[in-house]
């Protein structure tokens, strides 16, 4: 998204984030068993799993927070969190995933509550419309697609930062950084149908914003027959 703001953008700092305790908070996975590294083991996992991902969570950090300085706040906030219960990760094991859940929960949690973001969207109606796990999902606008890959710019990020956030969240997950359901279940703490229906909703929102910049650019809709 080309209003993201880069690597260099961020503090000069960023990259050299160094693991420190911090205020008390959740356990990301309380169901998963501690583990016994040592502080050698903890230093290279945090160094060799959780910082190759620091990029990616920045961004994810961004488009949730639409601020620089909460998104570095944010993911500055997950790292340590991540350090101070990273008994509970289990090498080999996604990662990636595992810091997306935490920073999920870390924006909910603490700067969901002080940020502009309108109420948390009602999902009733949606879900009560698409609440199969066979939710249909092919007739809506994948950011993936080769036919829309062109979009990525300024007229798409604002469209999908306009999205609530609950639904730009999964459009985030799955479109842009190629989560699974399985993963994105995990992350968001919610059932495997819920994602497919959230996901099936949040690309139809994102289709009716985009309509007529997409026509502009020489897009035309596939007929759903």
């Amino acid at each position: 998204m080309s209003d993201t703001p880069t690597r260099d953008d961020r503090p000069a700092g960023a990259d050299q984030m160094l693991p420190i305790d911090g205020n008390p908070a959740e356990q990301p996975q309380a169901d998963t068993p501690a583990r016994g590294y040592t502080d050698e083991q903890k230093y290279r996992i945090f160094n060799k799993e959780f910082m190759p991902h620091i990029d990616s969570m920045y961004n994810f950090a961004f488009r949730l927070t639409t601020d620089e300085d909460d998104a570095n706040d944010l993911v500055q906030d997950t790292y340590l969190k991540a350090f101070r219960f990273i008994s509970s990760f289990e090498q080999g094991t996604n990662a990636k995933a595992w810091l997306f859940r935490i920073l999920k929960n870390s924006f909910i949690n603490d700067y969901r509550k002080k940020s502009k973001e309108p109420a948390k969207v009602d999902y009733q109606d949606v879900e009560t419309t698409y609440n199969s796990e066979d939710a249909e999902t092919e007739h809506t606008v994948d950011l993936r697609a080769e036919s829309v890959s062109d979009l990525i710019g300024d007229e798409v990020a604002t469209a999908l930062n306009s999205l609530p956030v609950d639904f730009r969240t999964v459009i985030i997950l799955c479109d842009i950084e190629g989560f699974t359901y399985e993963e994105m279940a995990k992350i968001l703490d919610i059932p495997i149908g819920t994602v497919r229906s959230r996901l099936h909703r949040a690309r139809n929102l994102l289709k009716e914003k985009l309509r007529d910049y997409a026509s502009s650019m020489g897009y035309k809709e596939e007929s759903d027959e």
